[in-house]
């Protein structure tokens, strides 16, 4: 049993000391509870009182020897793995750096984000409301009434007869003129949604800025002298506005208001076709109705209101002639902005 003792201590250290050694399959061969040694630890009952403690020695002395070299030959391969790598992960520290390539946001979002930056300075404060909104406040509540050809399902995407995807952002308006009393001085920016087939300029999404004053003693005035400085600090200090007769269920005067063309100072040009105008949104003087249903008393506030589609003036802002460039993230396109 010695001299097998000995063999096994002799192969392990063999096997240990080759080249590319599987470690965990030698530690099974040798020390397994199938392995060599335990085999012949099993069979120490068969030797004599005085046999069995040497033999029991010189077995934990082969198992210690055996565990000692896998241990160093472990720590081997982890340096010489370590090493190797290092090697082929080498840098060559003198090489010029390259920058990581940077992003930017997108034309909508940043002409969203200066047109808040704009009205906050002006005393506007953000709100918000839901996407999907029931009838009342995208309709009723505006004084558009059921016949009206907004409510028509070629334009509106209903979801039940109650409850529509909003087509508008001027349901926040309403919202916010139930839950707090003049002075109120807000705009809502986010998305609307109408059915509308994709084109240069239409989409059945697409981003909305309405904004909303109520106050005593607000003019027509004060709408003109907002919007005219919105528009010089959009589009440049020469920025001219004009007012056309329009009509919106929910105001009253109504205007539709153009800017004069930033490319041709008003002379007419390609971008605005000629006329030296381009249109821009929609105002009016809030309708005494849409008060009147908010419990605001028409007779002691007034107040106006205006929406504009935020890709129509991002369009405008960087000389875009479709609409659909902003949606269909070409790089290309993006990295311009």
């Amino acid at each position: 049993m010695k001299e097998k003792l000995e063999q096994i201590r002799a192969a392990a250290a063999e096997q240990l000391n080759a080249v590319g050694a599987d470690l965990e399959a030698i530690r099974i061969r040798f020390l397994g509870k199938k392995g060599e040694l335990t085999a012949v630890l099993r069979g120490m009952g068969q030797l004599s009182s005085e046999e069995r403690p040497v033999i029991g020695q010189l077995a934990n002395e082969v198992r210690e020897y055996i565990e000692r070299l896998i241990a160093e030959k472990t720590e081997s391969q982890k340096r010489e793995a370590l090493e190797n790598k290092l090697k082929s992960e080498r840098l060559d520290v003198t090489m010029p750096g390259r920058a990581p390539e940077l992003g930017c946001r997108h034309p909508l979002e940043q002409v969203r984000r200066e047109l808040e930056d704009l009205f906050v300075g002006m005393g506007f404060s953000i709100v918000d409301g839901p996407e999907v909104e029931y009838d009342y406040y995208n309709f009723q509540a505006l004084n558009i009434p059921e016949n009206h050809p907004a409510r028509d399902t070629q334009d509106t995407f209903y979801i039940t007869d109650n409850i529509l995807l909003r087509s508008q952002t001027s349901s926040v308006q309403v919202r916010v003129m139930e839950q707090q009393k003049p002075p109120i001085r807000v705009i809502s920016p986010g998305r609307v949604y109408r059915s509308d087939a994709v084109d240069a300029s239409h989409s059945p999404m697409f981003h909305q800025l309405e904004g909303l004053v109520v106050e005593r003693g607000i003019t027509m005035g004060d709408l003109k002298g907002t919007l005219e400085t919105f528009a010089k600090a959009m589009f440049g200090e020469s920025t001219q506005i004009r007012f056309r007769p329009h009509h919106f269920p929910f105001t009253e005067p109504s205007a539709e208001v153009d800017v004069s063309c930033f490319a041709c100072g008003g002379k007419g040009c390609k971008l605005c076709k000629g006329e030296g105008w381009l249109e821009i949104l929609g105002a009016g003087m809030v309708h005494p109705n849409v008060l009147r249903g908010c419990d605001i008393d028409p007779d002691e506030y007034s107040g106006f209101a205006f929406g504009m589609g935020i890709e129509r003036v991002t369009m405008i802002k960087y000389g875009i002639d479709d609409m659909r460039y902003l949606y269909e993230n070409d790089i290309r396109f993006l990295s311009q902005f």
